[in-house]
C-alpha cells in the first residue's frame, strides 16, 4: 500500500544534473537489491512519480529528492552520506522472497483472524489466527499459525511478496512439502482475501491435495475473536460466512471446476 504525494506534471526535458540524480537512484535501487515499488513505499511517493522520473519523463522535485535521501539515508545531490541510516543486511528479504526492504512492509505486521471452508463438516467454517512479524535471523517477514483446534497441523513460515504480481504469498516448506496461500493487498478495511492449497487428511493416512478460498482480516490490539469450528447455529456464523465470501465474489481468487 503506497502512499502517494501530488506533484505538478513536469514534461520538460531532464538537465544533465537531473540525469545523474536518476542514475544514482538507479545505482542506489540495484546495490541495495530492492524494487522500486519498495523505494517507491520507503520514501512515501508513487511508483508512477518514481519510474517517470528514472525513465527521464520529468524532474525529480526537492520534495520527492528529499523523501527519497531520506529512505535511503544518501545526499543524492552532493553524494554524501546523510544522517539517516540505510537499510542494512537483514532489513532486506532475499530475491527469491521479493527483496522487500523490512521498512517498507511493516504494516502487515501483526495478528489476523483467518477464515477458511471446514474441511470436516460440511457448510461449516474454520477460524484460527494467523500472526505475521519480521525475523531477522531470516531476514524476511515469517508467519505463523496459532489457536486451531487441530493444533498440530498448524502452520508456519516466510512471507514473498513480489512486485510482478503484487500479491502475497504465505508459503510452508516442510523437507519439500509445500503448502500456499496466495493472497490480495489489504482492501481499505485492512482485509486480505485470496485462495489455499493444502493437503487435506483423507482416508487413512492418504493426504489428497485440496484448495479452498481464504479471508484474513486484521485485528486491533485486544481483540479476541471466537476460533474454531465454525457452524450457522453460532451467532457470529453470518459475519464469518460474509467475510469469506468476498474472496470470490469480490473476484478476489477463482475456483474453476469443470461443467
Amino acid at each position: 500500500m503506497t502512499v502517494t504525494e501530488t506533484e505538478p506534471a513536469d514534461s520538460s526535458p531532464l538537465s544533465a544534473e537531473g540525469a545523474e540524480t536518476a542514475r544514482l537512484v538507479r545505482e542506489e535501487i540495484a546495490r541495495r537489491r530492492i524494487s522500486r515499488q519498495a523505494l517507491a513505499d520507503m520514501a512515501r511517493i508513487s511508483l508512477s512519480t518514481l519510474e517517470k522520473a528514472l525513465a527521464g519523463k520529468r524532474s525529480f522535485t526537492l520534495a520527492t529528492l528529499l523523501r527519497i535521501e531520506e529512505a535511503l539515508g544518501v545526499d543524492l545531490r552532493a553524494g554524501r552520506p546523510a544522517p539517516a541510516a540505510a537499510p542494512v543486511l537483514g532489513d532486506v528479504a532475499p530475491e527469491s522472497m521479493g527483496a522487500y526492504a523490512r521498512s517498507a512492509v511493516a504494516w502487515l505486521e501483526g495478528r489476523y483472524l483467518t477464515i477458511r471452508p471446514s474441511f470436516g463438516t460440511p457448510g461449516g467454517l474454520f477460524a484460527y489466527l494467523t500472526t505475521v512479524r519480521w525475523v531477522p535471523e531470516k531476514a524476511c517477514l515469517g508467519f505463523a499459525e496459532s489457536g486451531r483446534s487441530d493444533s498440530r497441523f498448524e502452520q508456519a513460515g516466510h512471507v514473498s511478496m513480489p512486485n510482478l504480481s503484487g500479491h502475497i504469498y504465505l508459503v510452508t516448506n516442510e523437507q519439500g512439502q509445500y503448502r500456499l496461500a496466495i493472497l490480495s493487498r489489504p482492501t481499505i478495511d485492512g482485509q486480505l482475501f485470496g485462495i489455499l492449497t493444502t493437503l487435506e487428511v483423507g482416508s487413512g493416512s492418504q493426504l489428497v491435495p485440496a484448495a479452498a478460498p481464504l479471508a484474513l482480516r486484521k485485528l486491533p490490539e485486544g481483540e479476541d475473536p471466537p476460533l474454531g469450528l465454525v457452524t450457522d447455529a453460532m451467532p457470529h456464523f453470518a459475519d464469518y460466512r460474509a467475510m469469506l465470501g468476498r474472496s470470490t465474489d469480490g473476484d478476489f481468487a477463482r475456483l474453476h471446476l469443470p461443467c
